[in-house]
Order: C-alpha cells, then sequence, then structure tokens
C-alpha cells in the first residue's frame, strides 16, 4: 500500500510540475503572442489586467493611475494622468485608441505584470493555478516633482526642455518639454491636442523635446571642443591666443557672436578666458588645429551617434550628431565638415537636451558618464522590488585631471564670464552659454547648461530653447538656475 501511495505521490507531484512549467512558458511567450498583429483579443486583454502605477521619484505622486469601468460584467482598468501636462511626453499614455507612448510604452511588461525574470514567471504561474487576477507592478520614476513643476513653469509654453540629471548615477531628475499637453486627452478628445497652437510651428506637443528634438547646440559644444583639446595633451587651459574678432576659415571670416552691433574683439587671451567669454574665434583655431576627427571622437566619447539610453521607445529618442539632408552622417574625410564652425557647435550639428545634460554630466563626475535611467526601482504589488535602477559607467570620456581644468574654466563662465546671472549665491556653479544661429532673425536656439554645486556636483542641467531673439545667458540661463536651485536646496 505504501508503495502504491508514494508512487500516486509523485505522479500527483510530476503533474503539477508540469502543469506549473506550462503554465510558465505560456506566461512567458505571452508577451511575444500578444504582439503579433491581428490578434483580436490582446486590447481587451490588456484592459483588464490592473495596471502598475507610475510615480514620482516620492514615491506618493502619481503620473499615472487606473479608473475602472464596468464592460459586459467585465472590470475594465483605463488610465488617468493626475497632474495632466506635467510629464506627459516622459510618462506618456497608455490607450484603447492610441495605443502607448513613453515609459508606459516602454515599460509595458512590468505595469502589466508580463515581464519574464524567473521570479515573476513562478509568481504568475502559481496566481494562475490559483484562480487570481493578475496586477502590475508599480514603477516609481527618478523624477523629482518640484523640480519637474519649476522647469515646466519657467519654460511657460516656449518651444523648449529642460533636463536636469544626477551626475553621479545618472537618476534623470527632470525631463520637461513645452508646448506639452495634456494625455487624459488622448482617449477620446486627441483632435483637441493636434490643435494646439504655440510659439513654433507646428506645436507638435507629443513630441518630447527633452529626447526626441534637435537644437543647434551652439557654444555649448564648445566644452565637447575643449575636452578634446585638453583630455588630447593639444592645449592647457593656460595656452594663449590672439583674438582680432574673428578667425579665417576657406578664405572667409568667422566672426564672435556680436549682440551690440559689432563682433566682440578681445586681443590676447588665455584658453580659459576664451571659454568664459565664448569666443568663436579662438574656437576656430583650434577647430582647425585639431581637426573634425579627433572633435567628433571625443564627441562620440560623450555619446554623440547613438541613441541615449533611457526606458522609453528607442523611436522617441533621437542620436545626436551631424546631420546631412535629414540623417545622421559621420564624415569618412576631414574635408567634409567646416572644423572652425564645428569646433564652436555650428556646421551641420545638431543635439539633444538629454545629450547635452549628458556633456555637463561627465564633467561633472571627473570624467565618467553615468547610464541616464528614469526608473528608481519597480516593485510587485506585494511590495517585494522586482529591479532597481542602478549606477552604470556608461562611457569613460576624459581624465580626472581634464574634467577638473573644465570645471574650473566652466566656473569662470558663471563668476565672470558669459553667464554671471545663473550664479547661485552660496553655490557654486559651472555652466556654458549657447546662442546658435538658424539663419532666421529672431529664431535662434538658445542654451545652457550646468552642473552644481561645482565642488560636489549633485546635479548636471541642460535648457534648450527654439525661436528666441534672445542669448543663451538671458533666455536659458534663467530656467537653468530656478531648477538647480529648486534640487540643490531640498525643496523638489
Amino acid at each position: 500500500m505504501n508503495v502504491q501511495i508514494r508512487r500516486l505521490f509523485f505522479l500527483l507531484t510530476l503533474l503539477f510540475v508540469a502543469l506549473v512549467g506550462m503554465s510558465t512558458y505560456w506566461l512567458w511567450k505571452a508577451p511575444d503572442l500578444e504582439a503579433r498583429r491581428g490578434n483580436p483579443q490582446l486590447v481587451v486583454k490588456q484592459v483588464t489586467i490592473e495596471r502598475g502605477l507610475i510615480l514620482a521619484a516620492d514615491g506618493k505622486t502619481r503620473f499615472a493611475e487606473n479608473r475602472t469601468k464596468k464592460v459586459e460584467g467585465d472590470t475594465w482598468y483605463l488610465r488617468r494622468y493626475p497632474t495632466g501636462e506635467l510629464a506627459a511626453q516622459t510618462v506618456g499614455y497608455s490607450t484603447i485608441e492610441r495605443s502607448r507612448t513613453g515609459l508606459e510604452a516602454g515599460l509595458n511588461d512590468y505595469l502589466t505584470a508580463s515581464n519574464s525574470d524567473l521570479q515573476s514567471l513562478l509568481d504568475r504561474a502559481v496566481d494562475t493555478l490559483k484562480g487570481e487576477k493578475r496586477k502590475g507592478n508599480d514603477v516609481v520614476t527618478t523624477l523629482r516633482l518640484r523640480a519637474q513643476q519649476t522647469a515646466m513653469r519657467d519654460l511657460g509654453g516656449k518651444c523648449g526642455a529642460v533636463v536636469a540629471l544626477d551626475p553621479r548615477n545618472g537618476r534623470l531628475l527632470v525631463s520637461a518639454s513645452t508646448p506639452s499637453y495634456d494625455p487624459n486627452l488622448v482617449e477620446g478628445h486627441f483632435r483637441q491636442i493636434l490643435q494646439q497652437t504655440g510659439p513654433c510651428t507646428p506645436a507638435s506637443p507629443l513630441v518630447n523635446r527633452a529626447t526626441n528634438d534637435l537644437f543647434i547646440p551652439g557654444s555649448t559644444f564648445k566644452v565637447v571642443t575643449a575636452t578634446a583639446a585638453l583630455d588630447s595633451g593639444r592645449f592647457r587651459p593656460s595656452s594663449r591666443f590672439d583674438d582680432p574678432g574673428y578667425c579665417i576659415e576657406y578664405g572667409k571670416r568667422v566672426s564672435n557672436y556680436a549682440d551690440q552691433g559689432g563682433a566682440e574683439v578681445f586681443g590676447n587671451v588665455d584658453f580659459g578666458t576664451a571659454l568664459a567669454h565664448s569666443i568663436n574665434s579662438v574656437f576656430c583655431n583650434i577647430g582647425k588645429t585639431l581637426g573634425p576627427d579627433l572633435i567628433l571622437e571625443y564627441a562620440q566619447r560623450f555619446g554623440f551617434y547613438d541613441d541615449p539610453p533611457l526606458e522609453t521607445p528607442s523611436d522617441e529618442r533621437l542620436p545626436s550628431g551631424l546631420y546631412r539632408n535629414g540623417r545622421l552622417f559621420l564624415p569618412k574625410e576631414p574635408s567634409e565638415v567646416d572644423p572652425g564652425r564645428l569646433a564652436f557647435g555650428q556646421e551641420r550639428l545638431l543635439a539633444t537636451p538629454l545629450q547635452m545634460a549628458m556633456v555637463a554630466a561627465a564633467v561633472a563626475n571627473g570624467g565618467k558618464l553615468m547610464e541616464p535611467h528614469a526608473v528608481d526601482r519597480i516593485v510587485e504589488p506585494q511590495g517585494k522590488i522586482v529591479t532597481r535602477g542602478g549606477a552604470e559607467v556608461y562611457r569613460e570620456v576624459m581624465k580626472p585631471q581634464t574634467a577638473a581644468e573644465l570645471t574650473t574654466m566652466m566656473r569662470a563662465v558663471v563668476e565672470e564670464g558669459t553667464a554671471t546671472n545663473a550664479a547661485i549665491p552660496g553655490i557654486p556653479v559651472a555652466g556654458k552659454t549657447g546662442t546658435a544661429e538658424t539663419g532666421r532673425v529672431g529664431a535662434n536656439d538658445t542654451w545652457f547648461i550646468a552642473f552644481a554645486p561645482a565642488d560636489a556636483p549633485r546635479v548636471a542641467v541642460a535648457v534648450a530653447l527654439h525661436n528666441q531673439a534672445g542669448t543663451g545667458a538671458s533666455t536659458a540661463a534663467p530656467i537653468a538656475k530656478s531648477v538647480m536651485e529648486t534640487l540643490l536646496r531640498g525643496t523638489a
């Protein structure tokens, strides 16, 4: 009898293991099967899952939550976005009519508990056998609520973006893009979003200008050029230059920036002064000495020419670099690029605000660029952490000595150069302004990149604006200052 009982026990155990294994397999395959076009059950299945919340860094403020609706006896979970426009492009939306964007798309598997790590698969298999409904995981982002509010307020509907990173670990602290939109309108009122207007045409409120819009970087790119010049050993901060107000490039004058009717002339200056006062002629000549290959090599170290890493979908993140006929191109011959204009961020150079925040962050972190990420942690319904965002080194950009030299030079920009209005009392700030001419009067791309405190950096920021009549110092720097103050004064 004991032998028969043992055999029956082993048989039942084997059948149970097989059942769990098959359930686990089909749960693992489910995302692939659901992704196939023509699956009529996909939409209904998605809305019958209680989707996880998307939260701010405080773990309390809800960027995305659920509202329930009864449909033929079933409970449907439809999305609601309590903070409206605040972080719309980064958080994205999940709807029946328009599918998904932003973190809602990039983290869909986690939000619907379809992620395929072994423990989650086993948990879901057991829940299925117990007849329990699936509930998604909550996502706690790295976005700091008050700093995000500050950025959106100060952007004030302009066509632009603000990105702030923690240079020590790559956390995305702020990702603001305007004009913005209310994701609650996507389901049923999408036309209202498309009809929005703004100071740029089209207003494109659905575009995440922080990661998916390209601006001419102008003089902020001088930080990249300076990195190449110093790190390669070709120049030192004390290297001296004669500035007549212009340089000669291909037989033509390339003048310093002129905002008072004529180009400024600085005479004999050192490298630090050239960066502090953003002297085009000096950087033009440095560019001709270094050549485009070396400058672009260092640009690539900062992440140019690659999609910047983030948890949003890849088609919502554009690479920065030289563009020709609307396409990214890396020149094969030096003659394909004007090295003088490349060196001060013109030519056909385009960059996203996220990329330029990464430039500031790499300098701030002693030459190590940490991988940007928007997720602090993902938490199961029972409270167990599924995964946590970590501090991963993305690139080794420059030597620590180079970063230290650049920090001193960028501090001079704020303390005595073009960005004195970005100074924060009691907190040393290192930064760089940028004013890029687009060929249209009153339509400059204006910038400010910075990090602070300069002696122990905790935030690196980039602000970029389209269609500005002023300079980066007058338009972008005050926004960066406000965001940094919010983050550093403990009010974020």
